[in-house]
């Protein structure tokens, strides 16, 4: 007999995506992703100066701030065909790298590493064979006995205290828990040292972006940021090496923690690699540009389709038409008005909430699809690092093929057998290329300061191009590969003013409802085959929600200023 289950909220992050599934004989049948608030952000922006725009995108989430704000001024330039400088494009980049690190440091240990570590189970730990085992791993020297000692002791006194904190509510001896006692204390070590890296890529954004969450220094032609070597008050070699030394002190702990973590993971949960699928026709899109106009690239886009890494097709610039000429979004099953698919530019936002139903409207998450080419069909796509990762092994990007083949090579002989690509189609493959795509940035970082450090010397201090926008209409937009995924801003500018502005958003791609044909999107194609274990406690659903790293719209808090609980929520 069937039984629904309802998990709301499923993220720990925020609490907007609730998830339904109806289990069968131990297993998921069918699924429903639903994101719970209505983003309206596009209607505010209508009439205003599109200068402006990015300083209100990037509240449409407490989180992704950053990458909001430049999709928002790449999508103006696009507009009026606007180049910048390197040094503002080299600093954007810095920014963007630096989000990333942090952004990915932070989704596996402290938003679901928790779905496979079993904090409890440390307490059974031996912290010299656990330090042994570290050591084997990698050569981080913080994997001592006598730093693991420190960490059982601080989670007894957690235990004892009745006061878990940030490890309440967790799936604690879940018999779908499988790691050993040993292998748990080393992932609560390093997700407490994990909470010091993620500050320190933080750190970057701040020193470049005037602040964190959303940065100052943007402008639609380039960055804020004065450049003067001899001034204290502008950007000086002094901030430059404390950036460089903040970043290298990230990458370090990227190569020799968190995939070494994801590898160790992986291996002792082999049959996770074989669930969570789902769709698995990818894309993404090209980022840390090299030149103003947005032409070459270091990290790859393009779409894959069918798993079938021989249909990558690149998407190579800032004004692709391959991009900008299939990308839609339909609200079938969506709580707006009326049933159409739209192209970005063309769409409208009229919100109009009605009761869920199954097999109606059951979403305020559009859902996004894009046109297969040769064909009438319009088909949903992953979007994430898994995405970017397989157009990176599909073009033979050195970084991606590299750090891939040694993550699978490495987790392979960990599980005594040899894997292959295709494995990362699954919940843990997203997980790998999460740490993969991590792995790469941390070394593009230090390039792309290079490059900043290099234009600056050699004399240009240029950060700013001024803005011109004509009489008439002009419609752009602006892509950027965000740590969720492709992320695009679409805007229609008209004698100066934003006549329309449409946000598609990584969460919307994947967490999006069923289409007008009934096609799944990525999150409910991923659940349905998921085995659950134990209805009452469905850890294998969150397990695979999670590790697509949903993020809707999180802006939205609720504060007393008497300091009284305003609500208690249990975030699983």
């Amino acid at each position: 007999m069937s039984q629904r289950i309802v998990v709301d909220p499923i993220t720990r992050i925020e609490g907007h995506l609730r998830i339904d599934v109806e289990v069968d004989g131990g297993v998921v049948r069918k699924s429903w992703s639903s994101g719970q608030m209505w983003r309206g952000i596009e209607l505010i922006l209508q009439g205003r100066d599109p200068r402006e725009a990015w300083l209100f995108t990037q509240r449409i989430c407490g989180v992704c701030t950053t990458v909001h704000a430049i999709t928002s001024v790449r999508a103006v330039e696009n507009a009026i065909g606007l180049e910048i400088p390197m040094n503002a494009q080299y600093i954007r980049n810095l920014i963007l790298a630096a989000h990333a690190l942090h952004d990915h440091i932070v989704h596996f240990y402290h938003l679901s590493a928790l779905d496979w570590v079993d904090v409890v189970s440390a307490l059974d730990a031996d912290p010299a064979k656990a330090s042994a085992l570290g050591e084997d791993l990698s050569p981080w020297p913080r994997n001592s006995r006598r730093e693991l000692e420190a960490v059982k002791a601080r989670v007894r006194a957690l235990v004892d205290s009745g006061q878990l904190g940030i490890f309440t509510n967790g799936y604690w001896g879940h018999p779908a828990m499988k790691l050993p006692p040993e292998v748990n204390l080393l992932a609560v070590s390093h997700y407490l040292q994990a909470l010091e890296f993620q500050r320190k890529a933080n750190q970057v954004v701040t020193i470049l972006g005037a602040k964190t969450p959303n940065i100052q220094n943007l402008a639609v032609g380039g960055v804020a940021n004065a450049i003067n070597l001899d001034n204290e008050a502008t950007l000086n070699m002094k901030k430059l090496y404390q950036i460089k030394d903040l970043l290298e002190e990230v990458r370090t702990f990227v190569q020799q923690v968190y995939v070494p973590d994801v590898i160790a993971v992986g291996s002792m949960y082999p049959e996770w690699l074989g669930y969570g699928a789902g769709v698995t026709n990818y894309m993404a899109v090209p980022d840390l540009p090299l030149d103003g106009a947005g032409t070459r690239f270091d990290l790859p886009g393009g779409t894959i389709m069918g798993a079938d890494l021989g249909t990558f097709r690149e998407i190579g610039n800032f004004d692709e038409p391959y991009f900008r000429d299939n990308v839609a979004e339909g609200i079938t099953h969506a709580w707006y008005d009326g049933d159409w698919q739209r192209h970005p530019w063309e769409e409208e936002t009229v919100p109009n909430y009605t009761e869920w139903d199954d097999d109606g409207k059951y979403s305020w998450v559009k859902a996004p699809r894009f046109h297969r080419e040769g064909s009438d069909d319009w088909v949903p796509m992953q979007v994430g690092p898994l995405a970017q990762c397989l157009m990176g092994y599909a073009s033979g990007h050195e970084g991606f093929v590299k750090t891939i083949d040694t993550v699978l090579e490495q987790a392979g002989s960990l599980a005594g057998v040899k894997l292959t690509p295709a494995v990362l189609h699954s919940t843990l493959g997203r997980h790998a290329a999460r740490a993969v795509r991590c792995a790469v940035i941390s070394d593009l970082a230090l390039k792309h300061w290079g490059l900043l450090a290099q234009n600056i010397g050699s004399g240009d201090v240029t950060s700013f191009n001024p803005p011109v926008f004509p009489k008439g209409e002009q419609r752009g937009y602006g892509f950027h590969e965000a740590p969720r995924g492709t992320l695009s801003h679409w805007v229609v500018i008209r004698d100066g003013k934003i006549d329309n502005y449409q946000a598609v958003v990584p969460s919307t791609w994947n967490a999006g409802p069923r289409d007008d044909q009934g096609n799944l999107g990525p999150y409910e194609a991923s659940l349905v085959g998921n085995p659950v274990a134990d209805p009452e406690r469905p850890l294998e659903v969150v397990r695979t929600v999670h590790s697509f790293d949903p993020c809707l719209a999180c802006a939205i808090h609720t504060h007393d200023p008497e300091g009284n609980e305003v609500a208690r929520v249990k975030v699983l």
